[in-house]
């Protein structure tokens, strides 16, 4: 495997985990600060709704996937009236599996945070005049970062790792949709093993280093 075959792997891998996150970014800390505050009847099936993906078997969650985003479906040929052609097949529909496989990460990341700030302090704010939005920007929020970027860590490293549901929806058409994990199990099923081992190695190294800087930068946020 050339140099430039492995770098077009890696960079079409870094894309859809960046589309993946920018899905769920708004979405996934919104659930998270709902399951933390909101208190109503139905919320610990809500919770088990979001946490769905996590206990499914991947190949399921593709399966689901990739009757939503059939042209046989309202959602893909509403998809399909908007692109101009179908998401199936493309690395479009290689970042949405990866979004939702990745969406509970964040929630329960965020989740957490929201948890753990401390009410009080919002209700100071609030008798200082501010009004809700602004108790949420300046006091909840800034209070809750360091756990919603934990969470969006393993999410984003959880996007970059996707096979299974990835694999129905996008399938492996090099160039195309074949990220890393497609790439490494493709060489393994055509029994090249060095190109495997050298993925695999490669995709540890990068693993290790984007989770080694995050953990470095979340840490000197707090010192």
């Amino acid at each position: 495997m050339s140099p430039s075959e492995i770098a077009g792997i890696f960079a079409l891998t870094l894309k859809v985990a960046l589309l993946a996150m920018a899905l769920i970014a708004v979405p996934g800390v919104a659930a998270g600060y709902l399951l933390a505050r909101a208190r109503f009847p139905s919320l610990a099936l809500v919770r088990t709704a979001v946490t769905l993906p996590l206990v499914l078997p991947p190949v399921a969650v593709g399966l689901f996937l990739l009757k939503v985003l059939s042209v046989r479906s309202p959602i893909g040929r509403a998809t399909e009236a908007l692109f101009g052609a179908p998401l199936l097949l493309t690395w479009w529909a290689a970042a949405i599996a990866s979004a939702v496989m990745a969406f509970p990460l964040l929630v329960l990341g965020a989740e957490q945070a929201f948890a753990a700030v401390p009410r009080r302090l919002e209700d100071v704010a609030a008798t200082l005049g501010l009004p809700p939005w602004r108790v949420f920007l300046r006091v909840t929020l800034p209070l809750a970062s360091r756990g919603i970027a934990y969470g969006a860590v393993f999410a984003f490293a959880r996007a970059l790792g996707e096979f299974c549901a990835t694999s129905i929806v996008a399938g492996r058409i090099p160039g195309r949709t074949e990220t890393v994990a497609l790439a490494i199990y493709g060489c393994i099923e055509c029994f090249r093993e060095r190109d495997a081992l050298l993925l695999a190695g490669l995709a540890t190294l990068v693993a290790f280093l984007l989770t080694a800087a995050a953990e470095t930068w979340l840490r000197r946020r707090t010192a």
